[in-house]
């Protein structure tokens, strides 16, 4: 499908920031149908939809907060300021995520890579902050952890990276994360099984030490 739009990009940095609407059970197909009918509220809904699962790809790619919120608003910015592009060939969410995932890694290559990431963890967009009170200790092993996690994605090879990410903090599946990266399942597949054992290795030699 083709959509055609015209916003200022600070009519767009508004839809990035807005107060989240109400809850919209219409598809991604729907919305953007009622986009191209003329109601612009739906990019507030689209971006309410993926902003959480945008978040974890950028934050898993970059290991840093305020870098994946830059990337994240970047990617919204740019597949909002290029909806008339969109055709409908793949989801919108696998577009979004490609985007957002592509801006994640340019401003990781523009910044440099991190000789040492931040030990202290960065909040779950899924996690409600009060559970911070509950169990001091257990959040502070899951932080050690989520660090750990960070360090070991870090020293993956970028294409591997990023399709282990697309997959697992994307959520998207083999023909999707394909669809997302212009490549074959197979090639998907081999990717994430070398970057599963690399994982593992990296992993069992920080775990014991």
């Amino acid at each position: 499908m083709t959509v055609h739009m015209s916003r200022s990009v600070r009519d767009i940095m508004a839809v990035v920031t807005a107060t989240s609407p109400p809850v919209c059970h219409r598809s991604d197909e729907q919305l953007l149908a009622d986009f191209q009918a003329g109601n612009r509220h739906v990019l507030d809904e689209l971006f309410r939809r993926y902003r959480g699962v945008a978040f974890r790809v950028a934050s898993r790619l970059l290991g840093n907060e305020a870098d994946a919120l830059d990337a994240v608003q970047e990617g919204f910015i740019k597949v909002l300021t290029h909806l008339e592009g969109f055709e409908g060939r793949s989801s919108f969410k696998t577009w979004l995520l490609r985007v957002v995932s592509n801006a994640a890694l340019d401003l990781g290559r523009q910044r440099g890579r991190r000789d040492q990431l931040k030990d202290e963890s960065y909040n779950d967009p899924e996690r409600e902050p009060q559970a911070a009170f509950f169990d001091a200790g257990r959040d502070l092993e899951l932080a050690d952890l989520r660090a750990i996690l960070s360090k070991a994605l870090a020293q993956l090879p970028e294409a591997q990276r990023q399709t282990f990410v697309l997959h697992v903090d994307g959520e998207l599946s083999y023909r999707e994360v394909a669809q997302v990266l212009k490549i074959s399942v197979g090639t998907v597949m081999s990717r994430l099984f070398y970057a599963r054992q690399k994982l593992r290795t990296i992993l069992a030699e920080r775990v014991s030490v």
